[in-house]
């Protein structure tokens, strides 16, 4: 028995490994071709490791060429983290006051917020149009922040989180005069960080990577941001794949190094999800 499960675990382990190495193949290409000269892009059999290199000169064209893409880099990132900021500190103050806090009305209202994550975002977009234009936050970047910085599926799922704390650590606070304020700040917010960091994780990829609403709410080109300039790059160099990749390179970085770094607070969120209560 004992060596059959050893067996089915090598088994999973050798599939588990062929799948993720062929979930890494597009992006292996990606970076590959972004370093490649245009005529070796389509090369068969194909050249995972260039054999003439070019990448400085691709990226050096993507990044000082035409399109201000360090322009449209800082306004993503500009974006991504006043977002993310406002979001995380809603949802987090929202989902404390409907995990511990009593008031009249607390579940019906909690119900209210989660149908607001049942309407589709694209059957909003005409409402929300109007409703910028009218407080001219049309075309800025603030309209834009405000539109990701409320989120029901933030709420929700910090609630959670912070339902799953034991009411002896906050009642031992209360016995010191602790009020609301230093309850959430002091004792609440520490016993939960690991998922706040995964929320503010996830929202910042989010907005990243977000084509939508910077499309609509968006009109000058000075403020657009890396995913509406990528595709008008990719508009005015389509026949060029190298300078397409060095551009789709650059965009995901700042996701890989958020991820890299905020991998283990990942890792522990979905853990203490796993085990709360």
């Amino acid at each position: 028995m004992e060596n059959s499960n050893k067996l089915w675990k090598t088994i999973i382990t050798i599939l588990l490994l062929i799948l993720g190495v062929a979930f890494l193949l597009p992006f292996i290409w990606m970076l590959s071709t972004s370093f490649k000269p245009e005529i070796d892009v389509f090369k068969y059999p194909i050249e995972w490791i260039p054999r003439h290199w070019q990448g400085a000169q691709n990226y050096q064209e993507v990044w000082f060429g035409e399109y201000p893409f360090a322009t449209y880099y800082w306004n993503s990132i500009k974006v991504s983290v006043l977002t993310t900021i406002i979001s995380v500190s809603v949802s987090s103050m929202a989902a404390y006051a409907f995990a511990k806090i009593e008031f009249i009305g607390k579940n019906a209202l909690f119900v209210l917020v989660l149908m607001t994550f049942m309407i589709p975002s694209s059957s909003i977009i005409v409402p929300q149009f109007l409703i910028f234009k009218w407080f001219h936050l049309f075309d800025t970047h603030l309209g834009l922040i405000l539109v990701g910085s409320f989120s029901a599926l933030g709420t929700f799922m910090l609630r959670q989180f912070f339902m799953g704390l034991h009411h002896e650590f906050l009642d031992a606070a209360r016995m010191d005069g602790a009020g609301q304020r230093i309850l959430f700040t002091k004792v609440a917010l520490p016993l939960v960080r690991p998922a706040i960091a995964t929320y503010a994780i996830l929202r910042f990829i989010w907005t990243w990577n977000d084509y939508q609403n910077p499309l609509i709410f968006l009109r000058s080109d000075y403020l657009s941001t890396i995913q509406i300039g990528i595709q008008k790059f990719a508009a005015e160099s389509g026949a060029f794949y190298s300078l397409i990749m060095a551009g789709a390179v650059s965009a995901i970085i700042p996701l890989l190094l958020i991820f890299i770094l905020g991998q283990k607070q990942v890792m522990e969120g979905i853990a203490m999800g796993g085990v709360k209560g």
